[in-house]
């Protein structure tokens, strides 16, 4: 199981925030969200056969099969903050992520198609945003 590292209501909080305004994110918010969730993400898939790095934020491994310890890992995905959240939400789907050159992923078991989004990150932007939509003018959301 991953160590746990980031406070789950900082990442929380940090994931609904960019989620009403992906464009205008930056590291503050950034950093706690991918963390955060690239956290769910080895919980939920726990093992070692990829290695999923968001840099500059952080890099977990997850996903059952062959563990490394040292060297190159047996698979790696890499890709920046803006398309990890956009895909562990269900914003965007992996094979248009990846046929945009959004994500790089090389050897066995790279492909993670099956496993995202994650439910949890999911229900909270959608809720977020849905929140913020019921909200309409009251909330100087209008112009």
């Amino acid at each position: 199981m991953a160590t746990r590292r980031t406070d789950p209501a900082a990442g929380t909080e940090a994931l609904t925030t960019w989620a009403l305004d992906p464009a205008a994110a930056r590291r503050a918010v950034l950093a706690p969200a991918v963390r955060h969730t690239l956290e769910l993400f080895a919980e939920e898939h726990p093992g070692g056969a990829v290695e999923l790095r968001v840099p500059p934020y952080a890099a977990v491994q997850a996903v059952p099969g062959t563990r490394h310890t040292r060297g190159t890992p047996p698979a790696v995905v890499e890709t920046d903050a803006e398309t990890w959240l956009s895909l562990v939400t269900g914003d965007l789907d992996w094979d248009e992520a990846v046929s945009a050159g959004r994500v790089t992923a090389s050897g066995e078991r790279s492909d993670l198609t099956d496993l995202l989004p994650l439910p949890g990150p999911r229900r909270t932007v959608r809720t977020a945003r849905e929140a913020h939509r019921q909200a309409g003018p009251a909330s100087g959301g209008s112009r």
